[in-house]
């Protein structure tokens, strides 16, 4: 019986820019590409039937790709290890090829199983980075520097050919609707697989970047003008040194005229790819983060058990807050809202409902097709304000919603309760007078709900409790031992900032 390789695919669906590909293709053994479909991740309080339905589209473009140079993807439906062990048994592996998994604990220690496996099988496994993370990183003074370097390498081009392997089997790949992937989600799913991702990709350079910038906070537009590449990025349908090196490719080739409409919004989304990296990293570099605050002294600030009914209402657009809930009933419905709608949900029901920040996440990763673990979890210490490094920040939700939906047309789009308030009072739908209610025969309370809270109090509590921790003794010291660990060596511009400064962790992704 011959020997074979393996190709492990998990959060890397694509032929193209795939370093265990070409590592394999180069040694010349038949290869088995493998997907495992495993239960018991699927049962995760992270994982949902919306990320499903993205990788069977993945998957299906992968499969395509990969019969055509001569291996048709096998997938399996079971635990990773008991996978190993009868491919093993049946065709006895050599090598295992896999990229680097920056992903939960479940499955930090399901790698970690599988390296055991292998070393007391005498298996070979190689695990390839991926994404400008860097593995076992001592520190943070370099890392930009090394993942700079990467973007800049070549592209890894797809292998003409893969020798097949010879007498195997593959289960049915499950549909869409299948019960291991979780209850059913109403609302669409964004389109997935590489073919899916080149055209977004196209599309973005071509001609719907010119208004990224402008339309980047825009509830709406900004599902028109942002890339819509994270999910392709979050289950590696792209790769970043791909998307990096076409846009460097795209601004090489604009003309003048075309270079003062694209140029500035073109290298503000090169940073954000930088930026993505950074936060993934943090994960990389300390793993507890998914579950413990990076700076411990606001553990149990917020009690997990409390604010049941405010997380119920939070998670099904019903606080009463207008853009709150016209954003949440956005993001149920497709899966996808921009980054500064993401960071007021989270800060809204941090601060105003002080709602554990790892209640929210866990039910914000179901929701979002592009869940991607690194940035999740520093996302929301940082909107939360647990991390100890990063500036306070909380959301006013009516500013929010003068600011970004003035005529209040996405707030009626997405809550029609209240289409016939006028423009006036759509944002605050209860400063409106009874004889205005009763021309619009609407009633508060009845028709839509009244604000679970005072935003202007709960903010000024939330804010204190936070400062009341943040002056604690040793606070400060803690704080820089989390920054070395973990924060930014991005130096700041020496240029003079046109309007209140932001926070660098601050910006949007996407």
């Amino acid at each position: 019986m011959g020997s074979i390789q393996i190709i492990w695919f998990k959060r890397d669906l694509r032929t193209s820019d795939h370093a265990p590909l070409h590592a394999a293709a180069k040694i010349g053994q038949p290869i088995l590409p493998l997907y495992i479909v495993e239960k018991e991740f699927w049962r995760q309080p992270t994982a949902s039937r919306r990320h499903w339905s993205f990788i069977y589209d993945c998957l299906i473009d992968l499969n395509t790709e990969l019969t055509g140079l001569g291996q048709p993807l096998v997938i399996r439906i079971g635990k990773a290890i008991d996978v190993f062990k009868s491919l093993h048994e049946s065709h006895l592996i050599e090598r295992i090829h896999a990229s680097e998994e920056t992903g939960n604990n479940w499955t930090y220690c399901r790698d970690i199983a599988v390296r055991r496996f292998c070393a007391d099988n005498e298996i070979t496994l190689n695990e390839y980075p991926s994404n400008g993370i860097v593995r076992k990183l001592k520190n943070r003074n370099d890392w930009s520097n090394i993942r700079n370097s990467r973007m800049k390498q070549k592209i890894i081009m797809r292998p003409k050919s893969i020798a097949p392997v010879a007498n195997y089997y593959s289960d049915l790949l499950p549909d869409k609707n299948a019960s291991i992937f979780g209850v059913k989600l109403d609302g669409k799913v964004q389109v997935g697989g590489r073919k899916a991702a080149v055209s977004e990709l196209r599309s973005f350079l071509g001609y719907r970047s010119e208004r990224y910038l402008q339309n980047l906070s825009a509830p709406g537009l900004s599902e028109i003008y942002c890339s819509r590449l994270s999910a392709h990025l979050a289950w590696g349908t792209l790769s970043v040194r791909e998307v990096v090196q076409a846009v460097n490719k795209r601004q090489t080739l604009l003309s003048i005229q075309d270079k003062k409409k694209f140029n500035r919004n073109l290298n503000a989304f090169k940073s954000r790819l930088a930026w993505r990296c950074h936060f993934i990293q943090k994960l990389e570099d300390q793993p507890e983060i998914e579950s413990l605050c990076m700076h411990p002294a606001f553990e149990g600030l917020r009690k997990q058990d409390e604010y049941e009914s405010y997380f119920k209402a939070w998670a099904t657009g019903y606080t009463g807050y207008p853009f709150i809930d016209a954003c949440m009933r956005n993001l149920l419905s497709e899966g996808w809202i921009t980054f500064r709608m993401r960071a007021m949900l989270v800060s809204f029901a941090s601060y105003q409902l002080w709602i554990d920040w790892r209640i929210t996440g866990n039910f914000l990763a179901k929701v979002f097709t592009d869940y991607e673990p690194g940035i999740h979890y520093s996302q929301l210490q940082m909107q939360s304000g647990v991390t100890g490094i990063n500036a306070m920040r909380v959301y006013n939700p009516v500013k929010q919603s003068i600011e970004h939906d003035p005529s209040g047309a996405y707030i009626r789009k997405w809550v029609p309760e209240l289409v016939g308030i006028p423009d006036e009072f759509i944002h605050t739908p209860w400063k409106q007078k009874n004889d205005l209610l009763d021309n619009y025969n609407f009633v508060l309370g009845r028709d839509y709900p009244k604000p679970i809270v005072n935003q202007v109090t709960s903010t000024k509590l939330a804010k204190q409790k936070i400062i009341d921790v943040r002056n604690s003794e040793n606070f400060k010291q803690t704080a820089s031992a989390v920054f070395q660990k973990l924060g930014s060596r991005k130096r700041p511009s020496k240029k003079a900032p046109k309007s209140k400064k932001q926070h660098p962790d601050q910006l949007s992704l996407f």
